[in-house]
């Protein structure tokens, strides 16, 4: 539980009941979210304490329970989850709201919603084949949009500020990498290596102010500005003029509708069993749920070869 800025602490909690069309879920572990890192360090509007297992949302594990009219799971079948309470040893959430693992994955951590969250955002990008694809920001969700975009046929452009997370975006297909550090260097660089012609797609996967205006200014004219990062720490300014000038289309890729969410799910654990995306490199750092403090500051400073932490649970 958050109990104060920059402090959770374990506490017993009855253990949830699942209701009609819901299930209960014993949790093998659960994924650090770059969104969990704005709530625990305290906004103004925070209060506390939070609930059991709050802001926990990329769990996977094994079904534990299920309630009245449930047939599609049965206990004993692991899952993974769309759900809010997972930093916790169990979760409940809707029967369609998950999705069987394969045998091919058996034994592998899989926090699902940042993979169903990549399935979506590639799709409303609208990727085409020799498409230049600039992406900013290389995280777990940057990697994964990477590998999406270059098996698509797309030459991509990664952005980002560290050293290992492009040897990271080239080893998911990048053409060209470019060091994050100079606003005006990077939109020269990417004219260079367009003719001047700029980038038809950009995904800007940071969440934060200045990464979305480098990315508004390295779309081409009738290209889209598609905003995958999180803007959650307060108001942003777009530059209209260029939006205007060009004619871009900006798209927030960010999905609410239950049915599309499980869509990019289950598309997720398809790409994933079946060899699409390799998840070994990008889940590197594992926490008990004791060290949750440890493992969200962790996601906020990023130590060398970071990409994402995922809390242990089984």
């Amino acid at each position: 539980m958050l109990v104060a800025p920059r402090r959770m602490e374990l506490e017993t909690a009855p253990v949830p009941e699942p209701g009609a069309d819901e299930v209960r879920v014993r949790l093998e572990g659960c994924g650090v979210c770059a969104s969990n890192v704005e709530p625990w360090e305290g906004q103004p509007w925070s209060t506390y304490p939070g609930g059991p297992g709050g802001m926990g949302h990329e769990g996977w594990g094994v079904v534990d329970a299920v309630g009245a009219g449930v047939t599609a799971v049965a206990p004993g079948d692991r899952v993974t989850m769309l759900s809010t309470n997972s930093f916790a040893g169990y979760d409940v959430t809707r029967v369609d709201q998950l999705v069987k693992l394969p045998a091919a994955l058996d034994g592998r951590a899989f926090p699902g919603e940042p993979l169903a969250c990549a399935m979506n955002i590639f799709r409303r990008s609208a990727i085409e084949p020799g498409q230049t694809v600039a992406i900013v920001g290389i995280g777990f969700l940057g990697a994964v949009l990477t590998r999406l975009a270059s098996e698509a046929g797309a030459r991509v452009i990664a952005i980002s500020r560290r050293p290992e997370s492009l040897a990271l975006a080239t080893r998911y297909g990048a053409a060209e990498t470019i060091a994050m550090d100079d606003h005006w260097a990077i939109i020269e660089r990417v004219k260079r290596l367009t003719g001047e012609a700029l980038c038809e797609r950009v995904i800007e996967a940071v969440g934060k102010q200045w990464p979305l205006d480098l990315a508004s200014a390295i779309t081409g004219f009738g290209g889209r500005l598609v905003v995958a990062g999180y803007h959650q720490d307060g108001p942003r300014q777009v530059n209209m003029q260029d939006w205007n000038w060009k004619g871009i289309d900006v798209i927030n890729a960010h999905e609410r509708d239950p049915r599309v969410n499980l869509r990019g799910l289950e598309q997720a654990v398809e790409a994933v069993a079946g060899g699409r995306i390799d998840l070994a490199p990008l889940l590197t750092h594992h926490y008990p749920l004791g060290e949750l403090d440890a493992a969200i500051a962790a996601t906020r400073d990023k130590p060398h070869g970071f990409v994402k932490a995922v809390i242990d649970l089984g």
